[in-house]
């Protein structure tokens, strides 16, 4: 069954040019010009349930704008996006309470307060019974290894100790589809393989979907399958990992 479906999903902005120096602002200032960016360009996908898809491509391909629309932050221009078999930019109550965004280089976590205290934020935004919220924080600690750290400022939490909160504060609702983008930027290698490993066991334990970003291949390597790569807004490619390696670099695979 498709969780998450795109047909001709489009993107574009209409952004003010301006030539530099004070030339440049004078004449803006009476005549402003303008560039249409294509951040996503007609892009088709589908995503069964439980699938855990890497999305691929340079800096500046669109991957994070199409992420934003795929969780209802930013209005398509054209095309047709289905999660879930919502309509994302709807924003429905009952949506929301299904996926998630994590971005890796965005928080979350309340700066001066310890984390828990964010938990508690979600719990109450997601309405959750006592129960299941207990439960979910005690599996999260479990899984990704937070004993000590809930109860700490979150300013005084190394970066890959932040993270990890971050997931779990992302994650406490059980969502079904996760959006992850970047969320290993800027962990040492070991953290990077836990993080990696608590993705894959949350896969497997809650038959979650998982659309990933990532510019470290390790990320794509070890959980991901199948990969879609985009450029300047594009797909290039969607179809087996293993299958593009031996494509673009055949010798490698011998």
């Amino acid at each position: 069954m498709s969780q998450i479906h795109t047909i001709h999903l489009r993107k574009h902005y209409r952004v003010h040019h301006k030539a530099p120096g004070i030339k440049g602002s004078l004449q803006a200032f009476v005549r402003r010009e303008y560039q249409d960016v294509r951040a996503v360009d007609d892009i088709t996908f589908t995503i069964e349930a439980g699938e855990v898809v890497g999305f691929l491509g340079p800096n500046g391909a669109g991957k994070t704008t199409t992420l934003k629309m795929l969780s209802g932050l930013l209005y398509p221009s054209g095309g047709e996006v289905s999660v879930l078999g919502y309509t994302p930019f709807q924003r429905r109550n009952e949506f929301l309470r299904q996926i998630t965004l994590v971005m890796g280089q965005k928080q979350q976590l309340i700066w001066d307060l310890p984390a828990i205290e964010t938990f508690e934020v979600n719990r109450a935004i997601y309405d959750l019974p006592d129960r299941e919220y207990h439960q979910a924080v005690a599996e999260l600690t479990d899984l990704l290894g937070l004993e000590g750290l809930l109860t700490k400022q979150v300013r005084k939490l190394s970066l890959g100790e932040r993270m990890k909160c971050e997931l779990a504060a992302a994650l406490l609702h059980r969502p079904k589809v996760l959006f992850l983008d970047e969320p290993t930027i800027g962990l040492d290698v070991t953290m990077q393989a836990n993080v990696r490993r608590f993705i894959a066991e949350y896969n497997v334990r809650f038959e979650a979907t998982v659309l990933l970003t990532s510019h470290y291949m390790a990320d794509v390597t070890a959980l991901c399958k199948r990969i879609i790569v985009i450029d300047k807004g594009r797909l290039l490619y969607d179809g087996d990992f293993q299958a593009l390696i031996e494509r673009v670099a055949p010798h490698k695979c011998k």
